[in-house]
């Protein structure tokens, strides 16, 4: 599925800046028509950070989702494609000269691996209340509160009221096809 505009030019500049820095990334790059190139939660902020929360975002879905742009296949390289699309990422969106952004991006990649590795579920809440309020001190208490007790709701509130209802949930729906088996509220 292939995006128009700038977004198309968003998944162009993510694509060409990786390959030709890595070779591994242009070796588990998949052939553009299996490419999914949906926008997940970076219409949740400040367009000018697209392309790092994207970047960052398919790092993530390296490590523990379905890749919209790779085929790592073997663990080992899944491991060292997802930390080289963060780091890729992280670069970008500091870019911003803004300390605070970098901050909650950290706060937000430090809890969805703890979700992970418990295996619980709600990573879908904590993307979108973080991204949906880069800058402003990100998640607060509503992001430990998940990890104890599974409640997304103030997570998914923040978001709504950050970014609007229909932008969550089409953020939520595109994060939901990257993971199989993933139930949304």
């Amino acid at each position: 599925m292939g995006a128009e505009g700038p977004d198309r030019e968003l998944w162009l500049r993510l694509v060409n800046e990786g390959t030709k820095e890595s070779a591994l990334w242009a070796e588990l790059l998949l052939p553009e028509p299996k490419r999914s190139e949906q926008l997940a939660f970076s219409p949740l902020a400040a367009s000018g950070l697209a392309l790092g929360i994207e970047t960052i975002y398919e790092g993530y879905l390296v490590h523990y989702g379905s890749s919209r742009l790779f085929s790592p296949g073997d663990p080992n390289l899944a491991l060292l494609l997802g930390d080289r699309l963060y780091a890729h990422g992280l670069v970008h969106v500091s870019e911003s000269g803004s300390v605070a952004v970098v901050a909650d991006l950290a706060t937000l990649l430090e809890l969805c691996a703890r979700l992970q590795a418990e295996r619980k579920p709600g990573d879908g809440a904590l993307w979108a209340a973080a991204i949906s309020r880069l800058g402003q001190g990100g998640l607060g208490d509503a992001g430990d509160a998940l990890l104890s007790t599974g409640d997304e709701r103030p997570l998914l509130r923040m978001a709504r009221e950050a970014a609007g209802y229909e932008p969550v949930e089409r953020a939520l729906a595109v994060h939901a096809g990257r993971f199989p088996g993933l139930e949304s509220e």
